[in-house]
C-alpha cells in the first residue's frame, strides 16, 4: 500500500465519538486503537512506509508508523527529532514505549532527555529511567533519583510530574530497601492524592500504588 492508500483507510476508520473522547486527553484522532493495530498487523514491518506516515504529521498516521517501523532502524538524532516534533500524548507514549525503549540509543537518550529543559522531553527521559528501575537497575543511583523527585516533583508540569511519580512508585515497588522512603516522599508531597480513580483500578498516588502492588506480589 502507498501512503495515500493507507491514509485513506485511516480516514475511513475515523469515528467522531472516538475523536471527542480522545480530545479530552489531548489526542486529535478518532481511530479505534484496536482497528489501528489490526491495520498495523496487516501491513507488517515497513520502514519506508513508516517514515512516510510519520512525515504526514497526522496523529493516526504517526501511531500506525510506530507500529510498523523497525525500532532499531533509527539513529539517535532521528529519535531526538521525532520526540521533539510530537504534539499529542498518545504518540509521545508510543514513541517512547514501542520504539525508543527497543533502540540501541535508549540509554544515551535517557540521560540527555532527563536533563532537558523542555518538561515534555524530560518526561520521556523519566519514562526510560522508570523502565530501568524495573528491569535493569544496575548502575542507577536510586537514592539520588529519590532526592530529585523529592525536590522537584511537587512543582513539575503535569506530564513531567506524572512521569516522575511513576518512577517514584516503581522504586518503591521494586526495591524494598528504598520502599519506606518512597512512600514517605509520596505522603509528604501528596502528588495525585486526589486523582479520580475508577472502581477496581489502582490509584496513581504513590503510597497507595506501592502498597497495592507489593501486596499483589506477595500473593
Amino acid at each position: 500500500m502507498t501512503v495515500t492508500e493507507v491514509m485513506a483507510e485511516l480516514a475511513a476508520l475515523e469515528d467522531p465519538r472516538i475523536r471527542e473522547v480522545n480530545g479530552k486527553h489531548g489526542d486529535d484522532h478518532g481511530v479505534n486503537l484496536s482497528k489501528l493495530r489490526e491495520l498495523g498487523k496487516r501491513l507488517k514491518t515497513q520502514q519506508e512506509l513508516a517514515r512516510q506516515l510519520w512525515e504526514t504529521e497526522d496523529t493516526a498516521g504517526r501511531l500506525l508508523a510506530l507500529l510498523i517501523c523497525r525500532p532499531k532502524g533509527f539513529e539517535r538524532e532521528q529519535l531526538d527529532v521525532m520526540l521533539r516534533s510530537v504534539r499529542t500524548p498518545k504518540v509521545h507514549d508510543w514513541l517512547v514505549n514501542y520504539v525508543v525503549k527497543k533502540s540501541a540509543h535508549s540509554e544515551e537518550l535517557r540521560l540527555a532527555w532527563s536533563a532537558d529543559p523542555d518538561p515534555v522531553v524530560a518526561s520521556a527521559g523519566w519514562a526510560l529511567t522508570t523502565e530501568r528501575v524495573a528491569k535493569t537497575p544496575g548502575g542507577l543511583d536510586l537514592a539520588g533519583l529519590l532526592d530529585v523527585i523529592e525536590a522537584e516533583m511537587k512543582d513539575a508540569p503535569d506530564r513531567l510530574q506524572w512521569a516522575m511519580n511513576h518512577c517514584l512508585a516503581q522504586i518503591g515497588i521494586e526495591h524494598a530497601g528504598h520502599r519506606a522512603r518512597a512512600i514517605g516522599i509520596g505522603e509528604c508531597l501528596e502528588v495525585l492524592k486526589d486523582y479520580p480513580t475508577p472502581p477496581n483500578c489502582t490509584s496513581p498516588f504513590a503510597p497507595i500504588w506501592i502498597n497495592e502492588m507489593v501486596r499483589r506480589q506477595a500473593r
